[in-house]
């Protein structure tokens, strides 16, 4: 286990906005892979920075990291309408992922939030707990990701009919996403441009999270479609930060020209995903053995 001089240390990198975003990021990922309430702590005093990137990773890594003791800051950064819709977003899925039903209430207060993707979110922040209620403890089905997702699986396993769910915007959007997560788990590159015919879809979170899904799988595939989203400058940026972090998680030579071709991107979370795309892009193709590989040995930084 990492010292409390070291997690300190790994917090000031993270909070130090002279440090190049990708430091910034390595040193988030390294204290949610670290866990503990300390962690949480610095990870949770982030949240004024200025970056919406880093705050909504912030939210993500609380989520995944799944301690209770993070519940009421990622409150805080839901109810505080001066954050960035995707950061608020990130909040109310993290707090889904937590899982408590205790948060219920908070949640279905911002499941009529008037920014569409807060309140999708917190919809299926509620059908993902209240789906955990009804299940026995333990009975969550292990997939081959380790992430915590906001919906689980569903049962069906024909890729056909898993893809007529995705796509049918008359279902709710949480059987539409266990469709998605059960087509990711299949892994097939019949399931891979299944997901990708998703981002054409109405719900800009639903396009989101596709471009999610499609970076875990790691599958080339999917390559033409997720740098045509990137491309287009009308598409919420949320949906296109998605797709370049997407594209670096695939880490494969072709996605290198459109991933430095949006580095001058003019929004803002663009242009940063596409910084930190390019870093993973390099670890992708490095001996390093985690992404953050290394952050347990940083140097405080200078006063």
């Amino acid at each position: 286990m990492a010292s409390e001089k070291e997690i300190e240390a790994i917090g000031k990198v993270l909070l130090d906005t002279r440090q190049p975003l990708k430091s910034r990021f390595r040193a988030l990922f390294t204290l949610r892979n670290l866990g503990g309430n300390a962690s949480i702590d610095w990870i949770s005093r982030a949240f004024s920075d200025d970056s919406a990137l880093l705050k909504h990773e912030l939210a993500y890594c609380l989520g995944q990291m799944q301690n209770e003791y993070a519940i009421p800051a990622l409150i805080r950064v839901l109810e505080d309408t001066n954050q960035e819709p995707m950061v608020r977003h990130e909040a109310g899925e993290a707090l889904g992922a937590i899982g408590n039903p205790e948060v219920l209430d908070i949640l279905k207060r911002y499941s009529e939030d008037p920014v569409v993707e807060v309140a999708e979110t917190c919809q299926l922040a509620v059908r993902r707990i209240e789906w955990l209620q009804l299940k026995q403890e333990g009975s969550l089905e292990k997939g081959p990701y380790l992430s915590v997702d906001p919906a689980p699986p569903s049962e069906e396993r024909d890729v056909s009919r898993l893809r007529a769910e995705l796509l049918d915007e008359s279902l709710p959007l949480f059987e539409r996403y266990r469709a998605m997560f059960a087509l990711r788990n299949d892994g097939s590159e019949e399931a891979v441009l299944a997901l990708a015919d998703g981002l054409q879809c109405s719900s800009a979170l639903f396009r989101h999270e596709i471009g999610y899904v499609l970076g875990q799988m790691q599958h080339e595939a999917c390559v033409p479609q997720l740098s045509t989203a990137l491309s287009k400058l009308e598409e919420n940026a949320m949906v296109r930060h998605e797709c370049a972090e997407a594209l670096g998680a695939i880490g494969k030579e072709p996605c290198l020209q459109i991933l430095r071709k949006h580095l001058g991107d003019g929004e803002r979370v663009v242009h940063e995903s596409c910084e930190v795309a390019l870093d993973m892009y390099e670890y992708e193709n490095s001996d390093q053995f985690q992404y953050a590989d290394g952050l347990l040995r940083v140097q405080t930084p200078a006063c």
